[in-house]
């Protein structure tokens, strides 16, 4: 099974930045294509329809974006809740609530934050949504980016302690459904999220769906899931397209916290020493290296909880050592503000450190909290939270901090 897929490894150089096409933004957004291979593009850079100017992409993986006057919209963590997700999406105005998931937020650049695996039974539908998402976002000058979090790491380091039964189902069935692809990622994945669903279904029709799971069930789907995630698997090499830190504007995205040594040790090279090993890219004979820095240790970009912290717990002195140092890293990152995940908020989307610092993951998943989603927005330099009744998307209100 390994060998069959080191054909569905996707290039070191996948992320497309689609050329957008010169339809008025007033034009219906287009519907998700999933019987044709996108066309491959070299640009840095995505086309802006109407006015705006383009979207400019810097790194590989993206690392520094500009964003002249777009609408940016950030989602914290998703633990493998579709569903969850889906709302998410639509409280932010950026995906249809008529089931076939279409792109309606025109020029928004729309981020999320990692921890998309883990806790939850449908991960790689999550990540193929978003990759379809990208794909008609770019149609209509704007654009989706991901982070990378603590447990996209793990997962490629082969931790798997937090996946659920029915993850590991996903990952088998993922697998299968590969080979009617012929083994075509770029046509394939993209679909996976709409083939999900009847595969679900068929699954719960089949004969056998109802049996223990037993323990050959389950090493089939460790098994698949070992393929997909190993260093230089198909899935991994997915996940290797984005980055664990992000500049947009002048906004940074993490998934745990950017510190000071993290900026002094280079974000662009950090990004391209990660997406290297979750790529199975080596310079050296030892194979592929993990970027300790980033990934290991407390005060890794995507482990760390410094800025996340209840702070009532701390005393005067230390609020202003943590505001010191996210201070010191804001400006040596050029940016004014710095949004993570990674730790829930049981308040919701909130600000600290003279709103600095937004956490924005509220544990929304099924798997964490089952709170209600909640998402960030920023226009115009200033943000603010976007709030709704757990089932009522219509009831939706904003929390405006700045």
């Amino acid at each position: 099974m390994a060998s069959l897929c080191l054909n569905l490894l996707p290039s070191p150089h996948s992320r497309r930045l689609t050329e957008a096409s010169s339809a008025s933004s007033s034009s219906p957004p287009p519907s998700p294509s999933c019987s044709a291979t996108p066309k491959s593009s070299n640009s840095n850079s995505i086309s802006s329809i109407g006015s705006l100017k383009p979207i400019v992409v810097k790194g590989n993986p993206p690392t520094f974006v500009s964003a002249p006057g777009r609408r940016i919209v950030a989602v914290g963590d998703l633990h493998g809740d579709l569903e969850k997700a889906r709302r998410a999406f639509q409280m932010a105005g950026v995906l249809s609530s008529d089931g076939q998931d279409i792109w309606t937020g025109k020029e928004t650049v729309l981020v999320q934050l990692g921890d998309i695996l883990d806790r939850g039974d449908d991960e790689i539908a999550i990540l193929s949504l978003l990759r379809s998402m990208d794909k008609q976002a770019q149609e209509e000058g704007g654009a989706v980016f991901q982070i990378n979090g603590n447990h996209e790491t793990m997962n490629v380091e082969g931790d798997f302690r937090y996946v659920e039964t029915g993850a590991f189902e996903e990952c088998a069935g993922f697998l299968d459904y590969l080979v009617s692809y012929g083994y075509e990622w770029e046509e394939a994945f993209p679909c996976w999220v709409a083939e999900s669903e009847k595969w679900r279904q068929d699954q719960k029709t089949s004969q056998n769906y109802w049996d223990s799971w037993n323990l050959v069930k389950r090493q089939k789907g460790v098994i698949a899931r070992s393929v997909l995630l190993r260093p230089g698997g198909p899935l991994a090499c997915e996940l290797a397209r984005h980055a664990v830190v992000l500049r947009v504007n002048d906004w940074v995205f993490c998934h745990g916290g950017l510190l000071p040594h993290h900026v002094a040790y280079g974000i662009e090279r950090m990004n391209f020493q990660v997406s290297n090993w979750m790529r199975g890219l080596s310079e050296s004979d030892l194979g592929p290296q993990l970027p300790f820095i980033a990934t290991r240790g407390y005060d890794s970009v995507v482990w760390s909880r410094l800025y996340s912290r209840d702070v009532s717990d701390l005393d005067d002195y230390q609020i202003s050592q943590i505001q010191s140092i996210l201070e010191e890293t804001l400006q040596a990152v050029d940016a004014k503000a710095m949004v993570v995940g990674h730790t829930p908020q049981t308040a919701g989307v909130n600000c600290k450190y003279n709103r600095s610092i937004w956490r924005i993951d509220v544990g929304m998943s099924s798997g964490v909290l089952n709170s209600r989603p909640e998402v960030l927005e920023i226009v115009d330099g200033k943000a603010r939270a976007i709030k709704g009744r757990r089932d009522m998307l219509s009831e939706l209100h904003v929390v405006d901090y700045t």
